[in-house]
């Protein structure tokens, strides 16, 4: 076991599927000899060489093009898009392309890919490399989508999406990278579609994901201490596919669910848990569902207001407290 940095995981996780498969390659603007914008992947390139990690021109078209051409001629890409904001520069493959592949070509053309990017908020980068895009993902058939809230999780779960058959977006937390977490030794592989309750607890359901994670735990603490709250958190992890076994199963011992979204309230991932817990557990609620989210409002640059607008342990304690001894 050793304890290292959510950015270090990074790395690790990639060269733990290079070495592991020669087909994985690596893709990206300034990923090579400037190990990454936010150096979550320094030393690839002196490991790996020239030909399996390679900087591309500043265009994200271009990254994912050459990434899915790769992947349906025998290769697994991971392609990095460096803010998760740009997606909305190459959409047409993330929505059009690799996502329907498979089903359009009658499962001749496979497209084993990951979309790599960093997401969130947090780092004082402005309305348009701040936001968070899960939402814009996960509505789109054919791509599997998750986000790792810990080191550990960071290379189990990349693991499992590099060796998916199927596109899968992984967004990891800017502000997370410098976060420590232990991890164990040896080869780390997760599974897709699984949810983890990091905390047990018997009064209600947090859901959480990424860096809604650790504010979550946080508040669920305080909320024991202070007020005699015991709450459970689960860690989403992944959205597409869903573990909704674990959801509502949660749901029919607490009897109340929260989801905490970094995402813009409107559309947001908690919104769809939601309306599944009412379709398949409505009468296990003790009360609505509550949503504790950002606003429906680009994301400020100044800190102040930055940190205003997303949701804080002290607002989820408040909101908790509020609903249930209401």
């Amino acid at each position: 076991m050793v304890e290292i940095t959510y950015r270090d995981a990074v790395i690790r996780g990639i060269a733990q599927e290079m070495q592991r498969d020669e087909d994985v390659v690596f893709l990206g603007e300034d990923v090579a000899k400037a190990g990454g914008v936010f150096k979550a992947t320094v030393g690839l390139y002196e490991q790996f060489g020239p030909l399996r990690v390679r900087d591309t021109p500043i265009s994200e078209q271009a990254i994912l093009g050459a990434a899915m051409g790769a992947a349906m001629t025998g290769l697994k890409p991971i392609a990095e898009i460096m803010f998760s904001d740009f997606f909305a520069v190459c959409f047409d493959y993330i929505a059009n392309e690799f996502p329907k592949s498979r089903y359009m070509s009658n499962g001749q053309l496979k497209c084993p890919l990951v979309v790599r990017t960093g997401n969130g908020a947090g780092s004082r980068f402005g309305a348009q490399h701040s936001q968070s895009v899960e939402n814009w993902c996960m509505m789109i058939p054919g791509l599997k989508v998750v986000a790792p809230s810990n080191p550990r999780d960071v290379i189990g779960l990349l693991a499992a999406a590099v060796r998916d058959p199927d596109p899968v977006i992984f967004l990891e937390h800017k502000s997370l990278y410098a976060t420590k977490g232990e991890v164990p030794d040896g080869e780390i592989v997760d599974t897709l579609g699984s949810a983890k309750i990091v905390r047990p607890g018997r009064d209600a359901t947090i859901l959480a994901l990424a860096l809604m994670v650790p504010r979550a735990v946080e508040a669920a603490d305080k909320l024991k201490a202070e007020h005699g709250i015991d709450c459970e958190v689960i860690d989403v992890r992944s959205l597409v596919p869903l573990d909704t076994r674990t959801i509502l199963g949660s749901v029919s011992k607490t009897h109340r669910l929260f989801t905490v979204e970094e995402n813009p309230r409107l559309c947001g991932w908690g919104a769809e848990i939601v309306s599944i817990v009412a379709d398949e557990a409505f009468y296990d609620l003790d009360g609505p569902p509550v949503r504790i989210t950002t606003p429906h409002i680009p994301l400020p640059a100044a800190d102040i207001l930055e940190d205003a607008v997303l949701p804080t342990p002290a607002r989820i304690v408040d909101r908790v407290k509020t609903t249930l001894n209401g």
